[in-house]
């Protein structure tokens, strides 16, 4: 198998730059690293295109390892042939190989095996080949008679068993169902129970499995594991029946007979069955692919938020019984004070409450308050109001996604940055932080709690995990991190480190032995390889050696330097490339470091929305153009915070003139966008928006 060549093919990208990746992912380099310092050997490629090479690179090598198994297998067995194994290694698809294999595998005994135990392979091979007649085939079964087979109809009846098996194992055969069950098979649903009406959408559903989402994909498999729903997958079976019988040559009648007689019993008894089990898997695993991308393309860009810097910044949990927890951190994100109010219902202590708020906003001059978004936020939010009123300085506030926030504040981590705080104190921080640095506090939360994607709960979770760990390492990395303030959950998505070496980086600089970023090479077990691959993502701002604040690599300081001797807005970088022997993207990269150090690639998205007046869903009317912050995207929209309690919803044939298929196209999240309330329906809490004009 050339993979090299396959992979080219598939995603449309040089096979010199391919096999330059091959070779520093085998290295043991990582995504990151290759994406931002060996621009030269992979002509450019970025994160994501280094991505679908490493993932299609694994599959190919998978099925290679699988070859390789199989063919070993045929060999032990002595029946291996010359054509078996070119025909093995031909293809790269698992699913034919576990075609090709089938026949040979180790399996418990079938019906075939049987007649062939009971010596009915030579009727087998008389009914196909010789046989003119009804009674000439029973006249030739009477010598196959045994206690066993008590009739000569018995010896034929049993014999088509190999057939039907033979027809099963045809490869041929076995692609007539599948390209049916992709192209005209239709899968429907019908109730079986469901009070409470939650698969309602599904009671009656039938579509083609080609035209089907992948979130009603996971819906219905739901609904079907909570036993709402029952569901079953219809192909053309005549049809198909039929084009397997052109694949045999028949001479006469009875022998057609026999054909069509052996192909409706493996249909329906082994072929049927497992194209509709690996169907419905194929539809599962897609759907779970296109669910964990929504996911991805929701993760990053949600890591990628704007940071608020300078602030100090009050974090708001919110609650009825318990009280609101109330926690103050500097503008590095350090905690100061805490405490609890009650200023909702039932204790209602609104004016002992804003006294509470209004001396920790004076005594630590708090500009912005953080507001998380679950229970009793609504309520607090109009306490929040009152107090912005009552106050005489500067005061806004923005309402805070605090998916997660609980998981923080009980795990091991929360426990261990604030050992003596309550784990409701702990989530208050946590709300006050995501303002000020979105990604330093979100990389603390495994990223299947964050809530930007869909049916993320219904998805393998090793599957999740680990493509979830991807993006969120590639966000780290794109922004890279700043040794002073960072945890080491933050440094082990560090290219190249991991949660041993990052404990032992963030101690080692608390410990003050970490002033220049060379510095590192001293913590133990940082060896140069990992420093190779972690130095150039690791900002230190307190450093003598400037270049320790930028994105420029040690390995290029050298080239850095004598860049000082240039106008560096007056460059001809081709002359420049050859006189310093560096390729033109790694000099394009140093340039822009040196004319912004310690620059943060997230200053340039879109400012985080903050209000100082509350919006309900009685302030909003159809035809209402409003500013919002685009929370959540899915297949079939995307969900827009317009400041009301309620998120809107923009339906993909609301988001451009023109068709698109995917929200993707034209949005990402935590954009701000401008959109149009085209639908308000106050019983069911739902707003629909337009973004068209």
């Amino acid at each position: 198998m050339n993979i090299t060549e396959i992979l080219s093919e598939q995603l449309n990208i040089n096979e010199k730059n391919i096999n330059n990746v091959i070779d520093l992912l085998d290295e043991g380099s990582t995504v990151a690293f290759i994406a931002r310092y060996r621009k030269e050997k992979t002509g450019n490629l970025n994160d994501v295109d280094i991505r679908n090479i490493e993932k299609n690179l694994n599959k190919l090598r998978n099925i290679e390892k699988r070859q390789e198994e199989i063919i070993n297998s045929l060999e032990s067995q002595e029946k291996l042939t010359d054509e078996l194994k070119e025909e093995i290694l031909s293809t790269n698809s698992l699913t034919i190989l576990e075609d090709i294999y089938a026949p040979f595998k180790k399996k418990r005994k079938t019906r075939a095996d049987k007649a062939k135990e009971l010596g009915l392979e030579p009727l087998y091979n008389f009914l196909l080949n010789e046989a003119n007649s009804r009674q000439e085939a029973i006249n030739y079964a009477k010598d196959f008679l045994s206690e066993d087979i008590e009739s000569p109809e018995l010896a034929i009846e049993k014999s088509l068993d190999i057939f039907a098996e033979d027809i099963s194992n045809n490869i041929d055969a076995r692609n007539i169902v599948r390209r049916d069950g992709m192209m005209r098979a239709k899968l429907s649903s019908t109730l079986k129970e469901d009070p409470n009406k939650i698969y309602e959408t599904y009671y009656d559903f039938n579509k083609k499995v080609k035209d089907i989402k992948s979130y009603q994909i996971l819906a219905i498999n739901r609904a079907e594991r909570d036993g709402a729903l029952s569901v079953k997958i219809d192909f053309t079976d005549e049809y198909n029946k039929k084009l397997i019988a052109d694949l045999y040559e028949i001479s006469n009648e009875y022998q057609k007979e026999l054909l069509n007689l052996s192909i409706d019993d493996a249909y329906k008894r082994l072929i049927l069955p497992s194209i509709t089990t690996e169907l419905r898997n194929f539809l599962t695993d897609s759907a779970e692919d296109e669910s964990i991308k929504v996911f991805s393309k929701n993760l990053k860009p949600y890591f990628l938020q704007r940071p608020i810097k300078g602030k100090n910044v009050m974090g708001l949990d919110p609650g009825f019984r318990t009280g609101c927890k109330v926690a103050v951190v500097d503008q590095n994100g350090k905690y100061l004070d805490k405490a609890v109010i009650y200023p909702v219902e039932p204790h209602k202590k609104e004016a002992e409450s804003i006294r509470v708020l209004i001396d920790l906003i004076k005594k630590y001059n708090v500009s912005l308050i953080a507001l998380g978004n679950a229970t009793a936020s609504r309520e607090t939010e109009i306490f929040v109001n009152k107090l912005i009123e009552q106050i005489d300085k500067d005061l806004a506030y923005a309402v805070v996604n605090e998916a997660g926030a609980s998981v923080y504040s009980a795990s091991t981590l929360g426990e261990e940055e604030f050992p003596d705080l309550d784990v409701t104190i702990r989530g208050a921080i946590s709300m006050a932080r995501r303002l000020q640095d979105p990604m330093a506090e979100l990389v603390k939360i495994e990223p299947k709690h964050i809530g930007v994607g869909q049916y993320q709960h219904d998805l393998n979770e090793k599957k999740l995990d680990e493509e979830l760990s991807k993006v969120v390492e590639d966000a780290v990395n794109e922004v890279g991190v700043t040794i002073n303030n960072a945890s080491y959950k933050l440094l082990s998505y560090v290219s190249g480190l991991n949660l041993t070496l990052a404990k032992r980086i963030e101690d080692s600089f608390k410990e003050g032995n970490l002033i220049y970023r060379k510095d590192l090479k001293n913590v133990k077990g940082l060896g140069d390889k990992t420093y190779k691959l972690a130095a150039g993502f690791l900002r230190f701002p307190d450093s003598p050696e400037i270049l320790d604040n930028t994105g420029v690599h040690p390995e290029s300081y050298k080239i850095a330097k004598k860049l000082s001797d240039y106008d560096l807005d007056q460059l001809d970088l081709d002359t420049l490339s050859t006189a310093l022997n560096v390729g033109i993207p790694t000099l394009e990269d140093i340039i822009t470091e040196l004319k912004k150090p310690g620059r943060d690639p997230r200053d340039d998205n879109p400012e985080v929305l903050t209000k100082s007046e509350i919006m309900t869903i009685d302030d909003i009317k159809i035809g209402d153009e409003i500013k919002g912050k685009v929370r959540n995207i899915t297949d079939f929209g995307a969900f827009v915070d317009i400041g009301v309690g309620i998120d809107g919803l923009v339906h993909i044939s609301k988001m451009s003139d023109k068709f698109i298929t995917d929200p993707n196209e034209i949005l990402k999240n935590s954009d701000i966008i401008n959109v149009k309330v085209i639908d308000i329906d106050k019983e069911k809490s739902r707003i629909s928006l337009s973004m068209i004009n």
